[in-house]
C-alpha cells in the first residue's frame, strides 16, 4: 500500500500498449461495495478468497499490466500462478514513507485501528519474506511514478530478451 502500484502501473500499461488492471478496481465493481465494505461485513478472509478468484482468472490474461493489493502475494498459490505468467514487480517504501502517502486517505481497512504506522511496520515485516520473491524488486523512494515506471519498463524488456532456463 502507499508504493505507487497504480499510478506506476499505468504508465507502464501506457508505455507497452497494453491494458491495466487494479485487483482491488475488480473486486470492488465484482462484489458492488468498497474494500473497505467488504472488510467491514465479510472480513479480511472473504476479501482474500475474492482476490484468489481474481487471480486464476488473470492466468488467462495477455498484455495487461495488474496492479495488486499488498496483501496478495501472501498466499503461495497467488505468487505462483503469477510467476508462471508474469514478471512479478514489487515496489517498495519505508513504512514512515508509506505512512506519509496514505495518511490522508480513509479507504485503508487495514489502518483503521488505533496505531496506523505500527500496523503498516507490522505488515511489511510480515510481508517482506513474500515480497522478496518478486522477480524484481524497486523502491519508490525518492523517485516519481514515471522515474520507477522506465525503470519497471527497463526490467520487463531484459525479462522479455533474457535466455529460457533450462
Amino acid at each position: 500500500m502507499g508504493t505507487g502500484k497504480t499510478s506506476v502501473g499505468r504508465i507502464v500499461a501506457e508505455q507497452l500498449r497494453f491494458a491495466f488492471l487494479d485487483t482491488d478496481t475488480v473486486i470492488e465493481a465484482r462484489a458492488g461495495k468498497s474494500v473497505t465494505e467488504i472488510f467491514a461485513g465479510q472480513g479480511e478472509a472473504a476479501f482474500r478468497d475474492l482476490e484468489r478468484r481474481i487471480v486464476k482468472e488473470l492466468a488467462l490474461r495477455d498484455h495487461t499490466v495488474i496492479a495488486t493489493g499488498g496483501g496478495l502475494i501472501v498466499n503461495p498459490e497467488n505468487l505462483a500462478s503469477l510467476k508462471q505468467h508474469a514478471l512479478v514487480v514489487c515496489l517498495w517504501a519505508s513504512p514512515e514513507t508509506i505512512w506519509s502517502r496514505v495518511k490522508s486517505q480513509a479507504h485503508r481497512p487495514l489502518l483503521n485501528g488505533g496505531e496506523p504506522l505500527e500496523t503498516i511496520r507490522r505488515l511489511w515485516k510480515e510481508r517482506a519474506p513474500f515480497y522478496k520473491q518478486a522477480d524484481v524488486g524497486l523502491t519508490t523512494e525518492l523517485r516519481s511514478p514515471r522515474e520507477v515506471a522506465q525503470q519497471v519498463l527497463h526490467q520487463f524488456r531484459v525479462a522479455r530478451t533474457a535466455p529460457i532456463a533450462h
